[in-house]
């Protein structure tokens, strides 16, 4: 019967310690909040937007930036995820918001080109201790 009990027990430490693996390595805490993401506030209309994905979001999640702050894209015109409601003042599209533990870190407002957007991200993830390879 111990022997038994030891193995229940240690089937449940190995079950947990996969599951604290599997979750560490999605980048999500133990209450479902993503470590740190890039919520893109974007809208249909936006030419703005179009030129991001052509020159920006076809690579971006390869990129050493998406591997610490994924992109989740939001219709700026549809009912905000309740995980979001805290975010304050978008109002132009695109707008990226660094989160980070649920809180925002940071923003970029609009999109100033290639070259710049790279600039600014790295300055908003440096913010999380982290800074591009590029």
């Amino acid at each position: 019967m111990a022997r038994i009990a030891v193995r229940h027990r240690c089937g449940r430490f190995a079950a947990a310690l996969v599951w604290t693996l599997l979750v560490s390595v999605a980048g999500t805490t133990w209450n479902g909040v993503s470590a740190a993401e890039l919520v893109m506030f974007e809208s249909a209309n936006c030419d703005w937007c179009e030129l991001w994905q052509r020159e920006v979001g076809e690579i971006y999640d390869k990129t050493s930036e998406a591997a610490i702050a994924p992109l989740r894209r939001v219709d700026i015109g549809a009912p905000r995820p309740a995980d979001l409601s805290d975010i304050r003042g978008v109002v132009y599209t695109p707008t990226f918001v660094l989160m980070d533990g649920g809180q925002e870190v940071g923003r970029i407002l609009g999109y100033p080109g290639e070259a710049h957007f790279w600039g600014l991200l790295d300055l908003e993830l440096r913010k999380l201790g982290h800074a591009s390879e590029g």
